[in-house]
């Protein structure tokens, strides 16, 4: 468990998580005593004297080593910002890391994060399916750096990924194994500890990093670090967020890695605003409540589902058994199932639009985890620039539906579904 600050402690016991995120990393008395963090819109600060202007600087560009107790001092809202400083601070404490960034998105959290740690001539190992943004960058960016990326199916054992990159004479170049568990849209689990015990296998001189995408889990559902796993991502414009009404990203791991990662992201200039880091402190105060009601709700409708003539498959973590591959997975690595569901309906893409176009309550918008429940087509939305046959390889067929469950009553919810099914 990461080194808490003393304010995270009632006479000797740790405070919960959401308990914290009213307080933690804040102090009233220095904002005029707002009970809530003030937006900071800022583009510079004003240092009280040049010494501690070039103070500032010395530790911003690692200059020299930061003393016991130093505030990182603050100099510009693209190296930081008191509203991302305290927000860093709360998000650090669901996953128990060390240290966290925040992004202006999901996607420049993962992009930044591979350029901080990959080289010309490294590998990437990831799993597959991932989220089609990452998927693009993986197999149509990076390369053109000269980063050589190796995919392996959710469900695919470490022993089998490394014979691959063993055949392919690739093992000894692997710098980093990026894993997105569940997988979107599948809800496949990929094993963290196993994925992190091969990094070490694998590790040279230079040690093999492995980061999780958890966005559909979030950090209530999911900690990878415990797991072994180097560094997590978020889409924090999805659950953490929850609102549907901001975009950003987050990157948490070891204080040594998230110093790397935030030089390239003031370099990069891939950082979040102050008014984005208001709002996601906003949302951590419910974000346990929200991703709770969303959880038990998503069980509901999973049963409801799993029963409907017109389903063919059903895609829910709260519906494996023990003859099911990722059970063993889910027992170990999860702590809920989440409030993310797909399913294959009988036929293809026009009976899965005819039941897209005929729902009421369920909004026909991309994007998950936001306070309004939401339905959307993989294959051709989220999944639209996937190799169409690698698309059928991960399981994303044409008759494939995914739904984000939101904090409306379970009940109405499933009559908007028993509705628009009734049109296929």
């Amino acid at each position: 468990m990461a080194d808490r600050k003393p304010e995270g402690y009632l006479e000797g016991r740790p405070i919960h998580p959401e308990s914290l995120m009213m307080s933690y990393g804040y102090q009233p008395e220095l904002s005029e005593g707002s009970i809530k963090c003030p937006i900071f819109q800022t583009s510079t600060f004003v240092f009280r004297t040049a010494e501690e202007g070039k103070a500032f600087f010395e530790l911003a560009y690692g200059l020299r080593r930061r003393g016991p107790n130093e505030p990182m001092g603050l100099i510009y809202s693209r190296l930081n910002n008191p509203d991302l400083e305290v927000l860093e601070d709360r998000l650090t404490l669901w996953d128990e890391a060390e240290a966290a960034a925040v992004f202006a998105s999901g996607m420049a959290a993962i992009s930044t994060t591979l350029l901080t740690f990959v080289r010309p001539g490294d590998v990437v190992l990831h799993s597959e399916p991932v989220y089609g943004g990452t998927d693009f960058f993986l197999k149509h960016i990076l390369p053109e750096f000269g980063v050589r990326v190796v995919g392996f199916r959710a469900g695919t054992s470490p022993e089998e990924a490394e014979t691959l990159l063993q055949r392919l004479g690739l093992a000894d170049k692997l710098a980093f194994i990026l894993i997105e568990t569940p997988a979107n849209p599948t809800n496949a689990l990929v094993d963290i500890a196993a994925y992190a015990q091969l990094a070490q296998r694998l590790s040279g001189e230079r040690r093999v990093l492995v980061a999780v995408d958890n966005t559909f889990l979030g950090p209530l559902w999911q900690q990878p670090l415990r797991h072994g796993a180097d560094l997590v991502l978020y889409s924090a414009t999805k659950y953490i967020g929850g609102h549907s009404d901001l975009i950003a990203g987050v990157c948490l791991g070891r204080r040594e890695l998230l110093d790397h990662v935030k030089v390239f992201r003031t370099i990069l200039g891939t950082m979040a605003g102050p008014h984005t880091g208001w709002l996601l402190l906003r949302s951590l105060e419910t974000l346990k409540l929200r991703m709770t009601a969303q959880m038990k709700s998503a069980g509901h409708v999973a049963k409801f589902l799993a029963s409907h003539p017109k389903v063919a498959q059903l895609y829910y973590l709260g519906h494996l058994t023990e003859a099911d591959p990722d059970y063993a997975i889910y027992q170990r690595q999860c702590s809920a199932a989440g409030g993310m569901i797909a399913f294959d309906l009988h036929g293809g893409e026009a009976e899965a639009f005819r039941m897209l176009n005929a729902l009421r309550i369920f909004h026909l918008a991309v994007s998950l985890g936001g306070t309004e429940s939401l339905v959307e087509h993989p294959a051709t939305m989220t999944h639209a620039d996937v190799d169409p046959e690698e698309r059928i390889e991960m399981g994303i067929s044409p008759a494939m539906v995914r739904i984000s469950i939101g904090v409306e009553h379970p009940e109405d919810l499933i009559a908007d579904l028993a509705q628009a099914l009734e049109k296929v």
